[in-house]
């Protein structure tokens, strides 16, 4: 049977795997352990005999940190029986300097847990592989050594006990395997481990979603505000230029009928813009706060909407992605539930904007059935947020959604 960390290329057939470089890569691995563990109880012995002189002071403060190295070069050798990729756990130092870079480090838990496996490393571990190094390949070498050496035996018994010390060796190359193995999977458990490196990766996602999000909004605003300013006003301008113009012709000519329909393009073009603008990202949701923004929704709605929302100013992305989500959830209602009434209601908890649209409709509203409520989701997941959905049939529907908001605009 062959070590479970010896896995990516290692020979499945015990002969290949004999004759192939991992046994030799398992004693090299037990043998720098060992090396590696003595020399740091070495180094720890020797700042505590010049304890009693400054220099070994600073070396027994300077142990304290002495577990980073050590933990850099554990999962370098690791490479030898695993050649699944390791990762380094430690924050990246942004700041310059030693004090920066102590001040991080001294804070961090990996510091105190790689110390603590460089301990247990040069008073335990390393003895246990020279132990099985010398116990496994020891009884090969001195079983053949006293064949060859021993006087008064006689020769067929030399060959016998030549022969059975070299049978010995392929079980001897297992058991240092299995070991080497087992020391591996110890290693990546405290210095590298799997459930460390999937949260690390799942926090730059994270972070990266919400910087992709800030910016989408903040491109948002740049758009909206470049249609405010300058398609917009130039149609103001237009219909305005039309409307002297109208007044410079006779009433009845064809001339003033065109420029009339001509102004009535240009006001419908512009109620259009401002529509689109809207879309995009509302002025009025800049300027003065989601509910001033949900009000002016409401306002514009086919269906009444009675709006109550308790929420001051609040960050940016967050305000965004609750209108755009109220937005879209009064849409819903207007094509799919056949309401007479809508009500929104949302307040601000410590941590926490809740928000409610609820109807008298039909109810039954259902993911799967392509109402919108997926898309939804999806807009809300971006900050961490969550939908509630009570949709019972011909009992109108409750939606709730909840985003996280830690911190006041």
């Amino acid at each position: 049977m062959e070590p479970s960390t010896l896995r990516t290329a290692v020979p499945r057939s015990p002969r290949r795997f004999l004759l192939s470089w991992w046994p030799w890569r398992a004693i090299v691995y037990l043998a720098t352990g060992a090396a590696l563990g003595a020399l740091t109880a070495a180094a720890v012995a020797l700042a505590i005999v010049l304890s009693i002189y400054v220099v070994g002071l600073v070396l027994l403060a300077a142990s304290l940190l002495m577990g980073i190295p050590i933990a850099r070069w554990e999962r370098a050798r690791l490479r030898l029986v695993d050649e699944e990729p390791t990762f380094d756990p430690h924050i990246r130092v942004t700041e310059q300097g030693v004090r920066a870079w102590l001040r991080v480090r001294l804070r961090e838990r990996v510091t105190w847990r790689e110390l603590g496996y460089a301990v247990i490393n040069a008073s335990i571990l390393c003895w246990i592989d020279a132990l099985v190094l010398l116990l496994c390949l020891g009884t090969v070498f001195f079983g053949v050594e006293m064949s060859l050496t021993e006087p008064g035996v006689p020769t067929h018994y030399r060959v016998i006990f030549v022969l059975a010390s070299l049978l010995f060796l392929p079980i001897a190359a297992y058991i240092i395997a299995a070991w080497a193995a087992g020391r591996a999977e110890i290693v990546r458990a405290v210095l590298s481990p799997r459930d460390a490196e999937l949260d690390r990766m799942l926090n730059e996602v994270t972070l990266s979603r919400s910087a992709l999000a800030a910016a989408f909004d903040a491109e948002r605003r740049r758009i909206e505000r470049d249609l405010h300013d300058g398609a917009q006003q130039r149609l103001v301008a237009l219909s305005m230029s039309l409307g002297m113009a109208k007044l410079d012709l006779p009433v009845d000519s064809p001339a003033a009928e065109r420029v009339g329909e001509a102004q009535q393009q240009a006001r419908l073009a512009l109620e259009d813009l401002r529509d689109l603008i809207r879309g995009i990202h509302p002025q009025v949701l800049a300027e003065r706060g989601l509910a001033a923004a949900v009000d002016d929704v409401a306002a514009r709605s086919q269906i009444p909407v009675d709006v109550h929302l308790d929420v001051p100013r609040i960050p940016a992305d967050v305000e965004s992605t609750a209108y755009f989500a109220v937005c879209e959830a009064l849409a819903n209602v207007a094509r799919h539930a056949d309401a007479s009434y809508v009500r929104v209601e949302g307040r601000l908890t410590d941590t926490t904007l809740i928000l409610e649209v609820i109807d008298d409709g039909s109810g039954g509203a259902d993911p799967a059935h392509g109402s919108g409520l997926t898309g939804l989701g999806h807009r809300l997941a971006v900050l961490d947020g969550t939908i509630v959905l009570d949709s019972p049939i011909g009992g109108g529907t409750r939606l709730r959604m909840e985003i996280p908001c830690r911190h006041s605009a």
